[in-house]
């Protein structure tokens, strides 16, 4: 006898490239109405902070980058104060998002990079970016679709899960994942499909136990059934403020999906440990 998994799976088996795209945007269109305040969880003021920020949240949590920036922008507030600091002084500032030695020579590098080949400036193309130490596609795809609103795919854990359960992409390669989605998308949406795809897997989506029965997007997963499928008992995996139960939070419908008209969004990040997708020059988030 099949399980809910395999049956789920089943259905999407033939589906047609138009169907895939036609699913993948009904997708993104209940995302947005879920997660109708979904934004970068990184704390930054401006584009050399958020590029720090995302080189710092490789193997750890926004919580604990967003919990160490402060001091960090304090005493280095631009390119030219971290390119000339001591590398001994910047590991003791981060050293709560681990690998800090590697981190730190990441930052000062890039830094100083910025110093030497943009006077100081981050530069809002993605080839200069990728060019700077630390920093990969996904990270330079952040900083630009966030700061400088050039649209981007950020391909981290949670998007590439979340992308080989709902069939658009079954790469395990963050490359081969980005080009797959992009054709399934206009350009115009990829900054914010990569929000809303990172804050379902951060909330419902888990990498161990996806709250199948609490999501809004039950009936169109070809991997429905992979998680608990229990209404009452997915609720209880709901995290930030789905969780304490905040506007449009509540009640289970027929289909076993919340009320998806207003989960609103304002938590951070999640502590969940995941299986890591490589990617910017082989680190993995």
């Amino acid at each position: 006898m099949l399980s809910v998994a395999e049956k789920s799976r089943r259905r999407f088996v033939e589906e047609t490239p138009l169907g895939r795209t036609r699913r993948a945007r009904k997708i993104h269109r209940i995302l947005a109405d879920t997660y109708p305040d979904a934004h970068a969880e990184l704390d930054h003021r401006n584009a050399f902070e958020l590029l720090v920020a995302t080189v710092l949240s490789a193997q750890t949590t926004d919580i604990r980058v967003n919990s160490v920036t402060p001091a960090l922008f304090g005493t280095y507030p631009d390119a030219t104060s971290l390119a000339a600091a001591r590398r001994e002084d910047v590991e003791q500032i981060i050293r709560p998002t681990g690998f800090y030695r590697a981190k730190a020579k990441s930052i000062v590098g890039l830094a100083q990079a910025l110093v030497d080949e943009f006077d100081g400036a981050v530069p809002a193309s993605l080839e200069k970016l990728v060019t700077l130490p630390g920093v990969g596609r996904k990270t330079a795809n952040v900083v630009l679709g966030n700061v400088f609103d050039v649209p981007g795919l950020t391909i981290d854990t949670h998007f590439a899960r979340l992308a080989r359960r709902f069939l658009w992409s079954e790469s395990d390669t963050a490359e081969r994942i980005e080009k797959d989605v992009a054709a399934l998308f206009p350009r115009k949406d990829w900054t914010m499909l990569s929000h809303r795809v990172i804050w379902h897997g951060r909330r419902i989506c888990h990498a161990r136990t996806p709250a199948c029965g609490a999501c809004p997007i039950s009936a169109l997963c070809p991997s429905f059934g992979e998680g608990e499928i229990d209404a009452e008992r997915a609720r209880k995996l709901l995290r930030f403020e789905l969780a304490q139960g905040r506007p449009g939070g509540g009640e289970a419908k027929a289909d076993g999906g919340p009320d998806a008209t207003r989960l609103r969004a304002s938590g951070r990040n999640d502590g969940e440990k995941d299986s890591r997708t490589k990617d910017d020059g082989g680190e993995v988030r």
